[in-house]
């Protein structure tokens, strides 16, 4: 009887490790893949869509596009891994076997919390939510006026934060549409934690955009019409009034993930594995934003595209090897740098070339970083499909 191998997820590190365990795999071994949606999603780009939601047609990849005619693909979404029985629990009631499991579910919002900011914030975590997010912008935009625009609010100034603010200022200048933008970080500089010049070069072209950028005080409350900010026993919260409320904040884990018996953060239930992506079933690996990757003491891989799609490599070989009882690879995560769309243009920082090596110039925009971003989104394309896939969504990305 074949050896059952099974995948969990179309992001990244599901559609990379399915790559790689095509090629690994012997006659003697099935694989299967499952997920919620029968595309593959290029997330990192999927804010595209709030401006132009034709760009999906570009960005969400047919499942049949990317596996070989061989791997069998069953649309779902897991509930639940039983680890004792080795069976993939499915939403509906079916189920799928396993002999060995690579779990790539990707990572839910958090929302810590926050009374009110679940319950009235968008989300974008997929295309549903990008369509809405466009939606509604569209329609607050359409039912007001000059002299009363409409107030789009955006959560979270990291990487995702950024680029949805700088698409709904593009969406609004194409259209002419009269909507007021703000960013709220609480933290005291937009995508916190990087380096100043960087910080500097993003909040130069988001403000050349007329975004409104407000720091140091982090959301307390929203209710229907308002988002409070700050406040505490001796103050009231800054109010923002919106129209449209978008929250990119923070990631958790999958809230089907609480209840597989393997070892996880009790607050994020992301499942710990090591830097082999082996969890605490060794017949389970983990990698993507739904695990936390040993990189060492007390560090673990950052939650990005860029890792989970380095990491889905070497996954996929693990599983391989862990079959053959042959030892597994160690990965290391190498950054090889950041690059961030503001609407049409784009900015890079610390970029490291295959060969060439690192760039001379720290931070960089105009034209070279836009070429780059493009670069990036077609390279994985023509990884998971094929060349001409990638040139045909080009001019999209």
């Amino acid at each position: 009887m074949s050896t059952q191998v099974v995948v969990l997820g179309s992001g990244y590190a599901g559609a990379g490790a399915v790559k790689r365990l095509e090629e690994e795999l012997g006659y003697d071994a099935e694989l299967t893949w499952v997920a919620e949606h029968d595309y593959h999603l290029v997330l990192h780009e999927v804010h595209r869509c709030i401006r132009d939601p034709s760009v999906e047609s570009s960005i969400a990849i047919p499942i049949d596009d990317v596996k070989s005619p061989e791997t069998n693909f069953v649309k779902g979404r897991a509930t639940n891994v039983d680890v004792d029985e080795r069976v993939v629990e499915l939403e509906g009631g079916d189920t799928v076997d396993y002999d060995y499991l690579l779990v790539a579910i990707g990572s839910s919002t958090a929302f810590f919390g926050i009374d009110g900011l679940k319950k009235y914030a968008h989300q974008l975590k997929g295309l549903d939510d990008a369509r809405e997010i466009h939606q509604d912008i569209k329609q607050a935009s359409a039912d007001a006026s000059r002299d009363d625009p409409a107030k789009v609010v955006i959560g979270g100034a990291g990487l995702s934060g950024i680029q949805t603010a700088a698409e709904v200022a593009e969406y609004r200048d194409q259209n002419r549409a009269p909507i007021d933008i703000q960013l709220v970080e609480g933290m005291d500089e937009i995508f916190p934690g990087n380096d100043p010049e960087l910080q500097g070069a993003l909040r130069k072209r988001l403000e050349a955009l007329d975004i409104e950028i407000l720091t140091g005080d982090f959301i307390s409350n929203v209710d229907e019409e308002t988002v409070y900010i700050g406040g505490g026993e001796d103050e009231d919260p800054d109010e923002l009034a919106y129209d449209v409320l978008v929250w990119t904040g923070g990631i958790t884990g999958q809230p089907e993930a609480q209840d597989v018996d393997l070892e996880q953060d009790e607050r994020s239930h992301r499942f710990y594995a090591e830097d082999d992506f082996q969890t605490s079933d060794d017949r389970v690996f983990a990698v993507g934003d739904c695990a936390l990757v040993e990189q060492g003491a007390d560090n673990v891989a950052p939650p990005t595209a860029q890792a989970a799609w380095d990491a889905a490599d070497v996954a996929g070989e693990n599983v391989s090897r862990a079959m053959d009882g042959r030892p597994l690879k160690r990965w290391s995560f190498t950054d090889k740098g950041t690059v961030i769309s503001i609407g049409h243009d784009a900015v890079a920082h610390a970029v490291k070339f295959p060969v060439v090596g690192e760039f001379p110039v720290n931070v960089f925009g105009g034209p070279l970083a836009r070429v780059l971003k493009k670069g990036i989104a077609a390279n994985w394309i023509a990884d998971v499909t094929t060349v001409n896939h990638a040139l045909s969504a080009w001019s999209d990305l």
